[in-house]
């Protein structure tokens, strides 16, 4: 969508944006919002082609983000390798010197997906999978954009994190993994303050990702209620764009709480229910 000269430009219409991990699910959802709002969004991921508005890659997801008004830009990229990851930085470098949103949404499902079991019945790679594909990425990639996010106009880091870290979540490794991301966000909100650069968590509730719509084709379980990917970029792209961030830096937010705040709808115009287990999770 291009801007006529009669027409406002979009709140994000000047800010140039990383979404880790969006060739799918959420990170998708928050790209595509981003592009709503006119930014410039680096796609991250592995997969890569663009057979069809279906496909599950970087390169469908850049072309639906400028198709909405922005301007995609994918970048494959392993973010188990540091090298690809020290080159997707370098590469916003040279382009624009700078950033002004990072969204850490990289994450990595175990194959086979863990349901329930003891983690004694559980690969020891989950792990890996669930803390390190996390966690540690998440921390890799706030380490390479600090500098550039120091010359950016939003300065804001999102880490998209779960209720996993208040409770019971699939499995041990799940939990332990989400749990380390929020204290990261709070502790890099420490640091990073005299900067100027907000960091915050993030709550998603129950969210019809591919994958979930995908596991649920033999279960029938109705998700009708559940929040969809587009949903949640929604609230981020409404945050990044409002006023006095730095003030909620190091705050974990859940999405309805934003959707409240920010009068946020879903693709079908209505506001999904809030988290079932909220209440559960937050009096323990």
């Amino acid at each position: 969508m291009q801007l006529s000269g009669n027409e406002s430009p979009l709140p994000l219409t000047d800010r140039v944006c990383v979404v880790t991990g969006s060739s799918r699910g959420i990170g998708r959802g928050i790209a595509r919002a981003l592009g709503e709002q006119g930014a410039t969004v680096y796609i991250t991921g592995r997969s890569t082609g663009d057979d069809g508005p279906e496909q599950r890659t970087i390169d469908s997801t850049a072309r639906l983000v400028t198709e909405l008004g922005g301007h995609g830009i994918p970048v494959q990229t392993d973010h188990t390798d540091d090298l690809q990851i020290e080159a997707l930085f370098d590469r916003i470098r040279s382009d624009h010197g700078r950033i002004d949103i990072l969204v850490n949404n990289v994450y990595k499902i175990p194959n086979p997906p863990v349901w329930s079991g003891g983690f004694w019945e559980h690969p020891w790679e989950i792990w890996d999978d669930q803390v390190g594909t996390g966690a540690r990425c998440h921390y890799i990639a706030s380490w390479h954009a600090a500098p550039l996010l120091f010359e950016g106009d939003g300065k804001l880091i999102v880490n998209v994190s779960s209720p996993g870290a208040l409770g019971y979540h699939f499995s041990a490794s799940y939990g332990v993994g989400k749990t380390a991301l929020d204290r990261l966000t709070k502790d890099m909100a420490i640091e990073l303050q005299p900067t100027g650069v907000t960091a915050i968590g993030l709550y998603p509730g129950s969210v019809a990702t591919e994958f979930i719509v995908d596991a649920n084709k033999e279960r029938q379980r109705d998700l009708s209620t559940f929040q969809t990917p587009l949903f949640v970029g929604r609230t981020v792209a409404a945050f990044a764009g409002s006023e006095s961030q730095l003030d909620r830096s190091g705050d974990i937010l859940w999405v309805e709480d934003l959707a409240d705040e920010f009068d946020i709808v879903d693709e079908n115009g209505t506001r999904p229910p809030g988290y079932s287990r909220r209440a559960e999770l937050t009096a323990r």
